[in-house]
């Protein structure tokens, strides 16, 4: 018979056991409290609805929640930004073509095409765009000139892309005859008469007459060009010319002479008694007035200037030194160049190589 004592122990150990076994039991996990916000762990990034982002380059969120950017735009530094997409490459917007620097990227004409830059537009250093490709022009007022082209109302003001692209530049003169070119094509036109020839040269154009033995003429050939200056204003013309033969010159007569005015068809008396005679060993006026020893026919080319100041002064000189003057010249704005006279056994040969109208 078990006692009372032994009943009573044993249930102190079974209830000594059962809370032993409750001690090692999982306590219960406890639910999210809704009223706690959400952050976000990575430093830049911010919760927009239940997601983090990065406002400062997420297209739908950029500079602020639910701030999206237009179809094709690109969240730069919190701020939409236009791009092209060409080529698999993302251009940023205006940037230009490497390849072609007429070329940029202009999102709202064609984000997936290079778009043409404007005419005139400055490309490459000295060089403008023209229908789409970079070239050394000037784009003046609305109108495209080729270097080199002069200023259609000043002829002292040409195109000169290296100084400038968008305005005028000026120039040191204006060329009336370029050597080694047909001076027909210049505004050149020739008094002629047999025998004579005029050949070209690598940089200049070549005059030379003779006399037929016994013959009471000879050949005649001299160059002209009408309009080579304003007659009204001062003027200074240079001519760079090679005498190679000069027969002495007869009074009002030479073979080898410069004219500062001309008037067809052979010049007057005027023209020729101011004309400029260049003998073997000497030059002077046609009238024999003045004249001044130089070694003419020394197988060299020399620069020849005629300068004609407001008070109708004529100075002459050569290589830059002064040789002639003249008061009261005469001017009608064309020159002539060559043999002006048919007189036998007044002949000559020249050179020219170029003649220039001084800009002031």
């Amino acid at each position: 018979m078990i006692s009372l004592r032994s009943s009573a122990l044993r249930c102190i150990l079974v209830l000594g056991f059962v809370a032993a076994c409750g001690d090692n039991s999982t306590p219960p996990i406890d639910k999210p409290d809704a009223s706690v916000p959400l952050k976000c762990d990575t430093v830049g990034e911010t919760l927009c609805g239940d997601t983090c982002v990065s406002t400062a380059t997420d297209p739908q969120h950029c500079g602020g929640c639910d701030t999206a950017c237009a179809t094709g735009d690109i969240c730069e530094g919190a701020v939409c930004v236009a791009i092209c997409r060409i080529g698999g490459q993302v251009v940023s917007d205006g940037a230009v073509n490497t390849a072609n620097a007429c070329e940029q990227c202009v999102p709202a004409l064609s984000s997936t095409t290079w778009t043409q830059r404007a005419d005139g537009t400055s490309c490459n250093a000295g060089q403008v765009c023209s229908a789409g490709a970079c070239s050394p022009q000037c784009f003046i007022d609305g109108t495209f000139y080729a270097a080199g082209a002069p200023n259609p109302a000043n002829a002292c003001e040409t195109c000169a892309p290296a100084t400038s692209t968008s305005t005028w530049s000026p120039r040191a003169s204006v060329p009336l005859l370029v050597g080694g070119t047909d001076i027909t094509a210049q505004g050149w036109t020739t008094v002629t008469q047999a025998p004579n020839t005029l050949t070209y040269g690598t940089d200049h154009v070549r005059l030379e007459t003779s006399t037929n033995t016994g013959a009471r003429t000879s050949g005649q050939l001299l160059i002209t060009r009408a309009n080579a200056f304003d007659a009204t204003k001062p003027v200074k013309l240079r001519v760079t010319m090679q005498v190679e033969l000069a027969n002495t010159h007869n009074s009002l007569d030479s073979g080898a002479a410069i004219l500062g005015s001309f008037t067809p068809p052979f010049g007057n008396s005027t023209d020729r008694s101011q004309m400029i005679y260049l003998d073997n060993a000497a030059i002077g006026w046609a009238d024999d007035t003045q004249s001044a020893a130089f070694p003419v026919t020394d197988g060299a080319y020399h620069v020849y200037e005629l300068a004609l100041d407001a008070a109708k002064v004529a100075t002459v000189s050569i290589d830059g030194v002064a040789k002639l003057t003249r008061n009261n010249f005469t001017a009608t704005g064309t020159i002539a160049i060559g043999d002006q006279t048919n007189d036998p056994n007044v002949d000559g040969a020249v050179r020219i190589k170029s003649v220039e109208r001084l800009c002031p």
